[in-house]
């Protein structure tokens, strides 16, 4: 994956050269590699990010990670709410006149209980009275429930936690109210995009996943070492608002990305200073950029659309 860092670096410099304008403002350097995997997961309410405990439960941790790197995750909805309990997920993905659709699970895995369930960590769910039945569902503990989880079914093994203010995220989904898609999910959290409660995709809190190599609250985000460019958009009135991943395509000319369709997630809200996409124009008002720990920002970055098939934006320009 280092080629595309690589990549990535000298295209920018080749651009910078053809513009004439300065190489970009070094803010900070990380003094040291991060210890744990971190995990980036959009959702319908803005993003945040999940810290592994790669030692702790290394088993959980990879059997997560497996779910991930193969986009698992991508396209599914939050499909139980307990409000003030826990928020739960990846299980099922709604196909629009078919109904939900389970994640294909892997095998079962051995629980790895260690860590308690306080608010903010990531805990695999699982069968009642098998503790050794995780396979793709997880959820968030939206409060301290070690009391009860940390003593159920040989305790529910935690593997990572919300870092920053990632919890904000989970706090506003605590107060959507929930409803019953048959007998199996009956706590759904759904939030209305068009003043009404009908039960449609759009209104699904669904989610994004993808490995980061970095911790960022940053609205957009381009990690060189996996060249992927994450990013909230505004696509107005007709497009709506969403998050999107872009990867970089090194074997193209110039500096393109290509549109990933399967991590298009839509917002319910829409954060001041996100991307805007209008005529054709992806216009990114400040791109924070990750290079191997050099951490970067570029200003006013504008894409345009230059293969509509194939969904390829062309690097137009940006300021330093």
């Amino acid at each position: 994956m280092a080629l595309f860092g690589g990549n990535f670096t000298s295209a920018v410099r080749r651009t910078l050269g053809r513009t004439g304008l300065a190489v970009c403002l070094l803010l900070a350097c990380t003094a040291a590699a991060q210890a744990n995997t971190l995990v980036r997961v959009s959702t319908s309410f803005g993003d945040f990010t999940l810290e592994l405990f790669d030692d702790v439960a290394p088993i959980t941790v990879r059997n997560f990670l497996n779910y991930v790197e193969r986009g698992a995750y991508n396209g599914t909805y939050f499909h139980r709410l307990d409000a003030g309990f826990v928020l739960q997920g990846g299980g099922y993905r709604l196909i629009p006149y078919q109904g939900p659709l389970q994640v294909p699970a892997d095998p079962p895995i051995v629980n790895e209980y260690r860590e308690s369930n306080v608010r903010g960590t990531i805990a695999m769910a699982k069968r009642d009275g098998d503790p050794n039945s995780a396979t793709s569902e997880w959820f968030i503990n939206l409060a301290d429930n070690s009391a009860n989880l940390n003593v159920q079914n040989g305790g529910f093994t935690v593997f990572g936690r919300v870092l920053g203010d990632g919890m904000g995220v989970m706090d506003a989904i605590n107060v959507l109210p929930v409803f019953a898609l048959g007998n199996v999910q009956s706590q759904i959290p759904l939030h209305s995009t068009d003043s009404s409660d009908e039960l449609t995709v759009n209104n699904f809190v669904t989610m994004n996943a993808e490995v980061v190599q970095r911790y960022s609250s940053a609205l957009a985000v381009f990690e060189s070492q996996s060249g992927l460019l994450m990013a909230s958009v505004d696509g107005g009135a007709t497009l709506g608002a969403f998050s999107v991943n872009l990867s970089l395509q090194p074997q193209l000319p110039g500096t393109v990305f290509r549109l990933n369709a399967d991590s298009l997630v839509r917002l319910a809200i829409r954060p001041i200073g996100m991307a805007t996409y209008a005529d054709n124009k992806l216009r990114i008002p400040t791109l924070e950029v990750n290079e191997n720990g050099n951490v970067r920002v570029l200003r006013n970055v504008v894409l345009g659309l230059s293969d509509a098939a194939q969904w390829l934006f062309s690097l137009e320009t940006y300021e330093p």
